[in-house]
């Protein structure tokens, strides 16, 4: 057999959640390291729960995430199928083997292995070690139910023999199953696999992961606007890192860096926070014009006409809001402003506005007669003028970003002012009776 052969077999009885991509990303990560097959199976024995809307949902997570599977369903293979519903025959065919051998027994419908005591069960695990269980604490194992389907301990054992499975990766939740499939290797003649167990994901609370701690479903993270290489990244280090205090990387360097070996067995927090300052740096790193394809969604979902103006304007707008906003989505909630002067009209009250008059009216009649309208310009002839009149600069600067913006926060008033435009300054101080210039 040539290489490593990894398998990621979710269950499609729901979404691929944040443990179900943590497991299929390590699987994918070994095998891209090693230059191997990462083979994609569906487990749909639980007939009465497994659905195709849910499996179509795990596609979609995976292939977000880019974790693109070499076989299984749509992409074919050798060792085919890749869904259990479509192997009943070949679960049938082994058990039928070892029953003839008294190795199994038939309880009505159901095939049962039968578990001999006094026997030490053992196995060597990448992340967790040596580890040993007597047979008498194991239970006979069901293999085929009286309906006719496999159960999980007999399907996977047979699943991952015949595809070749060098090497079972999955959550440590999978611990206390491993002995008794062990058993079923032994019975049916199989060579083992190596088995790697990862690292169970807890909350900041250090309970089991939940909805609580923030979605759980891979794609939720998509409409929140991470970016899949952002939370490729922060799975990545659940349980892993690069080695070298490292936290910010792209999927080739995690590539070429990642060694199954180096998994540890500590529970790894699923941190939010965390995960948001990884998704900011990602997106400061994009391409411009791929960041601007990526936040064109968000303002879509905002209602804001972003199309009324120029890819280079918009471009512009993400340049210089870099450091401000951690998801895609709150990237496009900051902008607000720049694509329409309506957010800030219902932001702030008219109020506000003749109450800055006195101080802002005469600085803005002085501003709006300069020839230059860029950055430094704005921001020398405003020091000039506090100067000279004695007014505190942030007197000026703070009542101007509200009524320009509509908020407290924002990038440097006179590079959004530059960027804004003399035009569009104009109109919106107009709006409020700064200035006395018609809209």
């Amino acid at each position: 057999m040539d290489g490593v052969r990894v398998r990621f077999a979710p269950s499609p009885t729901g979404n691929l959640h944040i443990g179900g991509a943590h497991t299929a990303l390590f699987n994918w990560l070994w095998a891209r390291h090693m230059g191997g097959k990462f083979v994609l199976r569906i487990e749909d024995s639980d007939r009465e729960r497994s659905t195709l809307e849910y499996e179509e949902s795990i596609y979609s997570g995976l292939e977000w995430l880019g974790l693109l599977w070499d076989e299984g369903p749509r992409a074919g293979g050798p060792y085919g199928p890749y869904r259990q519903s479509e192997r009943l025959e070949i679960y049938r065919e082994y058990a039928g083997k070892l029953v003839d051998r008294g190795l199994a027994y038939r309880e009505g419908e159901a095939i049962i292995f039968r578990v001999v005591p006094g026997e030490i069960v053992s196995f060597d695990d990448i992340v967790y070690g040596h580890i040993e269980v007597k047979s008498e604490t194991l239970k006979d194992i069901v293999m085929i139910k009286s309906d006719g389907m496999p159960t999980y301990n007999y399907a996977v054992v047979i699943d991952d023999y015949t595809m070749s499975i060098t090497h079972v990766i999955r959550g440590e939740d999978h611990i206390a199953n491993t002995p008794k499939q062990i058993l079923l290797y032994k019975a049916l003649g199989f060579e083992l696999p190596q088995f790697a167990h990862l690292p169970m994901i807890l909350g900041k609370d250090k309970k089991k992961l939940s909805k609580r701690h923030g979605a759980t479903n891979v794609l939720e993270y998509k409409d929140m606007g991470f970016l899949p290489e952002a939370l490729f990244n922060f799975l990545a280090l659940l349980g892993w890192s690069p080695g070298d205090d490292r936290e910010i990387f792209t999927i080739e360097e995690a590539v070429e860096l990642f060694d199954i070996k180096d998994v540890n067995k500590r529970a790894a927090v699923f941190d939010m926070d965390k995960l948001r300052h990884i998704n900011q740096e990602h997106i400061k790193r994009m391409n411009p014009d791929k960041r601007l394809e990526a936040v064109k969604p968000f303002w879509e979902d905002l209602g804001l006409p972003y199309h009324n103006h120029s890819s280079d304007y918009l471009a512009k707008v993400l340049g210089i809001m870099e450091g401000r906003g951690q998801t895609l989505k709150e990237l496009a909630e900051y902008t607000d402003y720049f694509l329409t002067f309506e957010p800030v009209k219902e932001r702030v009250d008219r109020e506000y506005a003749a109450t800055s008059k006195e101080v802002l009216g005469p600085f803005c009649e002085d501003m709006i007669k300069l020839s230059q309208w860029e950055t430094k310009a704005l921001e020398d002839f405003a020091r000039e003028w506090s100067n000279k009149k004695e007014v505190p600069l942030k007197k000026i600067a703070m009542p101007l970003r509200i009524l320009l913006t509509g908020t407290k926060v924002s990038p440097g008033i006179f590079e959004v002012i530059e960027l804004l435009g003399k035009d569009e300054t104009i109109k919106r101080l107009s709006h409020w009776g700064i200035l006395n210039v018609s809209e």
